[in-house]
């Protein structure tokens, strides 16, 4: 293992502007509050099939490393779609659809009444569409077909067979853009604005502000599980957070800022290597886009533009950025599917292993692990923000299919 991680390219934005003791401002506050991220949570927690996934502790693998204790949040096991975009996505649906069909029926419209088909009537003519890397275009999807409305998808180049028909089953008219995702995001805001259907981005780069804080405060969900689910008492002091356009890795800064104040854990984000902007909108102090073909395996983290709302609270938020290069991925798929030392399986899916690759790197480099405070005494925390969506790239990537790695603990 160690000798696997020590040909990993691993590179550090150290963030001079992250302060602990700082509080979460007001400008913060009008992205994402606890009020806002706890009306979230009151409504996710009551649609069907709801429950917390699992925070699992993974005490051989932190043995091996030298660290106290090491938890990774198995998002593989949420809502059947094997990601956490679920929680944003279909939430930024449902908020729209009670907006028209309130209107309509001139009286507030509940979920439970959209999800029973009784307020479907005012809706079913309803378009949402979105640009996505497959998880985010998966939630819009579902949560159209759980309330009732139609969605169309806006895939890049990249995007794989599987993910595209995953969608597709969802019920979603699926339009492919030969371009990256960035490029995905500007045509499906295009086609929105002349088709008169509701744009539903992750992502504030195309001038759309409500939507992003909307799917933010569904992800900010997961943090509060993680804070219930931690043993009594005890609190990461690192927590490692897949990037992207920042959405996700916001959501969950902002409700441990806003929870735990100084006593919030150092945050990592980390980021492919061809696809950082973050770390470069953290070099430059200012949001920065990077260009290229973004190509990597972390298809879900190929973001080019950072999401402008997301970076109000990371620039002040995060301690570190990290990129790591793709020869991180699937080692560490397969490390997790076969758990160490009796941990138990995790199917992580390519984007899904980012923050834990990017642990297990930084581990065997003591330099860069002083940098950002890890010590024999740290509690970290991951995510594996999916799981295997595509169970051929995952056989390819693992020598295994996910089936025969902890008896499919993520489907």
């Amino acid at each position: 293992m160690t000798t696997v991680f020590q040909d990993v390219a691993v590179a550090l934005v150290l963030n001079g502007q992250s302060d602990p003791h700082r509080a979460y401002g007001r400008r913060q506050r009008e992205i994402i509050d606890l009020a806002d991220t706890e009306a979230a949570g009151r409504e996710i927690t009551n649609w069907p099939d709801y429950r917390p996934t699992p925070l699992v502790s993974l005490p051989g693998l932190a043995d091996s490393l030298g660290f106290d204790r090491l938890w990774c949040k198995d998002e593989g096991q949420r809502f059947r779609l094997k990601s956490f975009k679920a929680l944003g996505g279909a939430y930024a649906v449902l908020h729209h659809l009670q907006r028209i069909a309130g209107a309509a029926a001139g009286q507030p419209v509940s979920a439970a009444s959209l999800v029973a088909g009784e307020a479907r009537p005012l809706v079913r003519d309803v378009v949402v569409a979105c640009a996505s890397d497959g998880n985010h275009g998966a939630a819009v999807a579902w949560g159209a077909r759980m309330f009732g409305c139609r969605s169309v998808i806006y895939l890049p180049r990249h995007v794989g067979e599987a993910r595209r028909d995953a969608i597709a089953a969802l019920g979603a008219r699926i339009v492919a853009v030969d371009g990256v995702y960035d490029e995905a995001v500007a045509r499906a805001a295009a086609d929105c604005r002349a088709q008169g259907w509701i744009s539903l981005p992750d992502t504030s780069a195309g001038g759309d502000n409500e939507t992003p804080n909307l799917v933010m405060r569904g992800y900010s969900l997961l943090a509060g599980e993680i804070l219930d689910q931690l043993p009594k008492g005890t609190l990461p002091t690192h927590i490692f957070l897949q990037g992207g356009v920042g959405g996700f890795a916001a959501a969950v800064v902002a409700h441990l800022w806003q929870s735990l104040g100084p006593r919030r854990p150092k945050v990592i984000v980390v980021e492919p290597e061809r696809a950082a902007c973050l770390a470069a909108s953290a070099a430059a102090a200012r949001p920065t886009r990077v260009g290229g073909a973004l190509d990597t395996v972390m298809g879900c983290l190929a973001c080019g533009e950072v999401s402008r709302v997301a970076w109000e609270i990371l620039q002040d938020g995060v301690d570190a950025f990290v990129t790591i290069s793709d020869d991180a991925i699937a080692p560490t798929m397969l490390l997790l599917a076969e758990g160490v030392e009796g941990d138990p399986p995790i199917i992580a899916g390519e984007s899904g292993a980012a923050g834990m690759a990017a642990l297990l790197a930084i581990a065997v480099r003591p330099k860069v692990a002083r940098a950002i405070g890890l010590a024999p005494d740290s509690r970290i925390l991951t995510i594996c923000t999916e799981g295997a969506i595509d169970p051929a790239s995952f056989k390819r990537m693992t020598g295994r299919p996910p089936l025969a790695c902890g008896a499919g603990r993520s489907g």
